[in-house]
């Protein structure tokens, strides 16, 4: 059946300001969800307003939030009803909404009041009897047969003469009878009883005609519950309970429930109770006259037994003890010794060490039992300290040689007392953790190297010094006695922001630590690796700022080995620095001619040099084995047959390791002799040579040697023509000899270069002198005086010469 509505909607009340509210709508209660309550308009041409419902009273969903919309620069505001909303007069007639509107920074709120009124031809069919799932009723199955089950009489359908019955099937053997509907809009159980329909559910359709050809439908379930077991006893119900001393005579202590059909309760202990009642039915008890403590002690524990019982059978019953605790309201909090807590340890406190045992009691309960708990704040966590029932200890080792590791600790002690409510007291706890110094600084043994030709403020290197204090690079070095060529730098690096400590109190400071502190060892005089080569400091690391007291400090040592590198700065020198050597060179034979004599007079130790002839060896008949100097004549010819000079220069050079090489020259003139073909007894012969500076011991060997009779005729007549040759050769020299008298003396350079011709012709002659008088020969050549003086266009040395023989003593 269709529901009756007004033929239009309320008209729309058109306003220009809000400022006209409060208004006041009447509704009728048929009006479903989406309908217009109301509707108005305002100006707000400067902004973009804003409409809001505040709230309803009574509270209540069935109202949207306004909807705000524009109309020829006019807003119009409209307030509907919901998809939940369900009008009905008779429940709530009368609802008061607050709207809020907002334009710009002018907020204005008003009421919209809402009448419901009844509407005599509204269907009455709504809830949860008109909805798809129907109204659900619980009976058990020992039901009197036409008992009263349920009240189908809805409000209005007396004034409108309504009509109700059951149009759905009711078909055995699922229902054991039909269920009815009276007059009076009851529905009655079966006549039959619903004994032994315990599980089913019955679903009924009933039909509700009223007015004029207008119906609505609605469904009930009847659902069938067995019959409880005959045994009674009480559900799970805690035996102790704990009240408050200022509970108000009436208020609910417990409610008991008992298993049982129909149950009724009583007390049967104390008799008669001044304290506490029960409900006969619902099982709940309660305070019959005030629990002051102060007034009356003795209510502090009150013991009741209840019974339990059902009422068709008074004698299945059962008993329950229960004992009441009353408490008195807890008014104070616990008070604490001491109420706050601030102390200083050293880091190196044992674990366990107790610092304080703190003593609590509650104003309200005195000796009654406290909590304790230990919250940690900074740092946060469980950390070094600990909470035994009163005690607070040390918990952990103390480490404060790690950065952010301690220093300070945070925390509080949260007393609680077991009152109601419950109270508490926070005692405050700092514990700052002084460091200690405990370990001695240590560095590093180190080797460094340096030069002998290095200049002062030379950095050698740097000795790193540690410390497991915090904080770790806190030190400062220094050379304890050794030698003061070289010293080290206290302190170096860049300073860091770090913690000191002022009156006990560790704070934040800027201390002069470096980061790294490197203690750099420099050079101050200078180095000598011929007077000593090996230097062994020992420097002392000493730490500083590692415990409160400044004066307890920590100090460490190691040893620095610096090695003095060897630099080359002086060259060799040769003693004598020039020889003049007569030698007789046989065929096919190396001869020793002298061994160069040089060494460091300033580095003694240094023995090792190279030699190498660098000038006058033109056809290679001379070399060197070490520092001797060897003639050689058996590498084939030409082999000199006319003595001959050799003016030498041997280089001299240091050798090893040690750089820069430096070298020296000597000079060595050898006057060779061929030698001749002859027996003769080995001997010496020792020429002292006139010289300017050192004379010089000339020792000739000569060799014993039988030749073959063949090679005697052969030298026999090479004789002959050596003689003939040699008398040729002197007629020449006397010629030269003549014209040389006969002619002006020359200058100086073109004597020289005569001088040295006839030198070349004379020493020729007189190696081709006879065997027998060559004992005289030297003799004679060392008695010659010396009538010219030249300079070597090659070493630019001066020389003096004889224009006769070509001998020379250099200047």
């Amino acid at each position: 059946m269709a529901l009756l509505r007004p033929p239009a909607l309320l008209l729309a009340l058109v306003v220009s300001e809000l400022h006209c509210l409060p208004w006041f709508i009447n509704v009728s209660e048929s009006q479903g969800p989406g309908t217009t309550i109301h509707s108005f308009s305002f100006n707000c041409t400067a902004h973009m307003p804003m409409l809001e419902l505040v709230h309803v009273q009574p509270p209540t969903t069935f109202f949207n939030q306004p909807s705000l919309s524009r109309w020829q620069k006019i807003y119009v505001g409209t307030v509907t009803l919901n998809s939940l909303a369900r009008l009905d007069a008779l429940a709530v007639n009368h609802y008061e909404l607050q709207l809020r509107f907002t334009c710009g920074n002018n907020v204005t709120e008003g009421p919209l009041y809402v009448y419901v009124y009844r509407d005599p031809g509204y269907s009455p069919c709504s809830g949860r009897f008109a909805s798809p799932a129907g109204e659900i009723i619980q009976v058990r199955e020992t039901v009197t047969p036409g008992a009263q089950l349920y009240t189908l009489l809805l409000p209005g359908l007396e004034l409108q003469h309504a009509q109700i019955s059951i149009n759905s099937a009711q078909d055995p053997p699922y229902f054991p009878g039909p269920f009815s509907i009276n007059g009076q809009g009851w529905l009655l159980a079966p006549s039959q009883g619903l004994k032994g329909q315990a599980g089913k559910v019955f679903q009924l359709q009933i039909l509700v005609t009223f007015g004029q050809n207008r119906s609505c439908h609605g469904m009930l379930k009847v659902k069938v519950l067995p019959v409880p077991s005959s045994q009674i006893s009480f559900l799970g119900q805690a035996r102790n309970i704990t009240i408050l001393d200022d509970l108000a005579p009436g208020s609910q202590v417990v409610q008991v429930r008992a298993q049982g059909f129909d149950v009724r309760y009583e007390i049967l202990s104390p008799v008669p109770c001044p304290l506490f009642s029960i409900g006969r039915e619902d099982g709940v008890v309660r305070t019959t006259a005030p629990l002051e403590l102060a007034q009356a002690w003795g209510t502090a524990v009150t013991r009741l037994q209840v019974k339990a019982y059902e009422r068709l059978r008074p004698w299945a019953s059962v008993d329950l003890d229960l004992t009441v605790n009353v408490r008195s309201v807890n008014r104070w909090p616990p008070r604490c010794l001491p109420a706050m807590l601030v102390t200083e340890i050293p880091e190196t406190t044992p674990v366990g060490t107790v610092l304080n045992t703190f003593t609590c009691t509650d104003p309200d309960s005195p000796g009654s039992t406290l909590n304790y708990e230990l919250r940690f704040h900074s740092p946060p966590g469980p950390a070094s300290l600990c909470l035994r029932g009163r005690a607070l200890e040390v918990n952990a080792t103390l480490d404060c040689d790690t950065p952010g590791a301690c220093f300070q600790h945070a925390a509080s002690i949260l007393v609680l007392d077991g009152g109601q409510p419950l109270m508490t007291t926070e005692v405050p706890v700092l514990v700052m953790v002084i460091p200690v110094n405990e370990f001695s600084p240590a560095c590093v043994p180190h080797t460094f190297r340096i030069r002998e030709d290095a200049g002062p403020h030379t950095l050698l290197g740097s000795v790193v010094g540690t410390d497991k204090d915090y904080p770790h690079n806190s030190i400062e070095y220094d050379i304890s006695g050794g030698p003061t060529a070289f010293s080290v730098d206290r302190l170096s690096g860049t300073p860091t922001p770090g913690l000191g400590w002022k009156g006990g109190t560790r704070v934040d400071c800027k201390l002069r630590l470096w980061a790294p502190l490197l203690g750099e060892i420099h050079l101050l005089g200078s180095l000598d690796y011929e007077l000593q080569t090996l230097y062994r400091l020992t420097v002392l690391v000493t730490d500083q700022s590692q415990d409160q007291d400044p004066t307890h400090r920590r100090s460490g040592s190691c040893t620095i080995t610096i090695e003095v590198e060897d630099v080359n700065d002086h060259a060799p020198e040769c003693q004598p620095p020039f020889q003049e050597l007569t030698i007789y060179a046989p065929l096919g034979r190396s001869v020793e001619v002298t061994k160069v004599s040089c060494w460091v007079p300033q580095e003694p130790q240094r023995l090792v040099f190279s030699y190498s002839i660098v000038g006058g060896n033109s056809q290679s008949r001379f070399s060197l084995q070490g520092p001797i100097l060897v003639h050689n004549n058996m590498l084939g010819p030409p082999w000199p047959e006319q003595p001959h000079t050799h003016e030498l220069l041997i280089r001299v050079a240091d050798a090893g390791p040690s750089i820069p090489h430096l070298s020296a020259t000597a000079t060595v003139i050898v006057h060779l002799v061929p030698w001749s073909t002859s027996t003769a007894a080995t001997r010496t012969r020792s020429a002292a040579v006139t010289s300017m500076t050192t004379p010089l011991l000339v020792t000739d060997t000569e060799a014993f040697w039988q030749p073959e009779p063949w090679f005697v005729v052969v030298l026999t007549v090479t004789s002959a023509l050596f003689l003939l040759a040699l008398g040729w050769l002197f007629s020449r020299l006397f010629q030269g000899l003549a014209q040389m008298l006969q002619t002006p003396r020359k200058p100086a350079q073109a004597l020289l270069l005569n001088s040295i011709q006839g030198t070349e012709e004379s020493i020729e002659g007189f190696m081709e002198a006879p065997r027998m008088e060559m004992p005289q020969t030297p003799s004679s050549v060392m008695s010659l005086l010396f009538d010219g003086r030249a300079q070597d266009s090659r070493t630019g040395r001066d020389y003096l010469f004889n224009t006769l023989t070509g001998a020379r003593r250099w200047l």
